[in-house]
């Protein structure tokens, strides 16, 4: 299954919560969730058939994988990844999935949207321990700065200026003036704040 192409306010409404696709939008009465919160295709008097066990299990990983922008391959990866670390299966794949690249640059700021970080990485705006990347879903490790490149920050400034309003997370140490921020630790589960029930995840791939 390749990357959702498909628009993002629907993928939100498929799912029935904000997944915050959008960036901006999604923060603001614009958002379609606001005002059509039920799924796409789906009448406002037609009653929601009982969810399957089956379908429960599928909707919460496909919840994670538009949340993060993952494909399916990319996310089985992870999912097996998981599996070999040490702990709670489920938590240590959330675990994984925040250390990605993209979703950093989106939780320091420097980004409205994960998708809007990984045009920034692969565009090249940014480099990790002073060197350049642009893999989004490289891992990042404990002590990792990640900076906008010198030459690039003035067209980036804006962007970052408009993201101010957002709270960093605790395990990210952000210095604006710099354009520049480090992972300090890896988050654990409670800390990450999102409303992914990871057991249905791994109980899904455990079929």
């Amino acid at each position: 299954m390749g990357r959702d192409t498909g628009g993002k306010c629907k993928q939100c409404r498929r799912e029935g919560e904000k997944l915050f696709l959008k960036g901006d939008r999604c923060y603001s009465r614009a958002c379609a969730m606001s005002s059509r919160s039920r799924p796409p295709g789906e009448g406002p008097k037609k009653r929601r058939p009982r969810r399957s066990q089956y379908l429960l299990h599928l909707r919460e990983k496909q919840k994670a994988r538009r949340i993060y922008g993952v494909r399916e391959k990319q996310f089985r990866n992870y999912i097996a990844e998981a599996k070999r670390r040490k702990g709670v299966t489920g938590e240590a794949l959330l675990v994984l999935l925040e250390r990605r690249f993209d979703n950093l640059v989106y939780r320091a700021g420097f980004a409205s949207s994960r998708q809007q970080a990984r045009q920034m990485i692969v565009h090249g705006h940014l480099e990790v321990n002073g060197r350049a990347s642009n893999v989004p879903s490289m891992l990042l490790r404990e002590g990792d700065f990640v900076a906008i490149k010198e030459g690039r920050r003035s067209r980036m400034k804006a962007i970052i200026d408009s993201n101010q309003g957002r709270e960093v997370p605790t395990w990210l140490d952000k210095n604006v003036d710099a354009m520049k921020f480090q992972l300090v630790t890896a988050p654990n589960v409670e800390q990450i704040g999102l409303s992914i029930a990871t057991n249905l995840i791994v109980e899904f791939y455990s079929r």
